[in-house]
Formats: C-alpha cells, sequence, structure tokens
C-alpha cells in the first residue's frame, strides 16, 4: 500500500506477469480506479507499433504503463528487450490528480519485480521513443 493508501490490484499484478513471463503483451496501461483506492489495468495491447502505445497516453489524464521495449544493439548483437515502468502526468492534468498519481507510484514500482528502467513523462517528447531508447540502452542492468 502507498502513501496515499492506494493498493495494486491482484488483476494488475497477475497481467504484468503475463506480459514479462509469458510475453502475452506489448504493452500495460494502468490506472486508478473511480474512487481512488486501487490501480487496475485499464487497457493491454499486443500492438508493436511505439505510436499505437504513445496514442493510449491521455494528454489531460495520468496513467501508469508498462512496456516491453524492444531495441537493437550496435556491433550486430540483435535485439534486447527491457521492461520499462511509464508515469505518465502530463503538464495538463488536473493538480490533484497528479499529486494522487505522484504519492501512488511506488506501491506498483515496488509490486513490479523486473523493471529495467522508468520513465517519467509529464509531455510527449519525453517519452518519446528516441528518449527511452537513450534511457534503457544506457541502464546497465
Amino acid at each position: 500500500m502507498s502513501r496515499s493508501g492506494v493498493s495494486v490490484s491482484d488483476d494488475a499484478l497477475s497481467t504484468f506477469n503475463e506480459l514479462k513471463l509469458g510475453k502475452k503483451f506489448k504493452f500495460i496501461i494502468f490506472s486508478l480506479n473511480d474512487n481512488k483506492t486501487e490501480i487496475v489495468v485499464e487497457s493491454t495491447s499486443t500492438d508493436t507499433d511505439y505510436d499505437a502505445f504513445l496514442e493510449k497516453l491521455p494528454e489531460n489524464e495520468c496513467k501508469y504503463a508498462i512496456y516491453d521495449f524492444e531495441y537493437e544493439i550496435g556491433g550486430g548483437e540483435g535485439k534486447r528487450s527491457k521492461i520499462v515502468f511509464f508515469t505518465w502526468s502530463p503538464d495538463t492534468a488536473p493538480v490533484r490528480s497528479k499529486m494522487v498519481y505522484a504519492s501512488s507510484k511506488d506501491a506498483l514500482r515496488r509490486a513490479l519485480n523486473g523493471v529495467a528502467a522508468d520513465v517519467q513523462g509529464t509531455d510527449f517528447s519525453e517519452v518519446a521513443y528516441e528518449s527511452v531508447l537513450e534511457k534503457v540502452s544506457r541502464s546497465t542492468h
């Protein structure tokens, strides 16, 4: 449970494990339930187009997301895949929403084992493919 008293739903954890272990999804969008007490799965997708993921991030609403980020390594070493945790908190979102999402993030982040990188996004430039690629390719684990 987080400082805000928000818990993570069992479904959120099992969906994450399906992505991590079963490669069943490419990405998961999480949100707070209506009464702001639990983090739940809002949607999942198998679409490998990164733009399809970005389209799921609303302009004026906070979300959390997990993305199975695949990228090429230089030197002909092939592809790597890293699980990236996104905290999407656009500047245009309501202040109260940003506060609740910020204080609840740790509960979800701690529950998800195997995340390689964290990305905090307040606008689309911060979650652009190139920005995320730069972050994951320099993370050491």
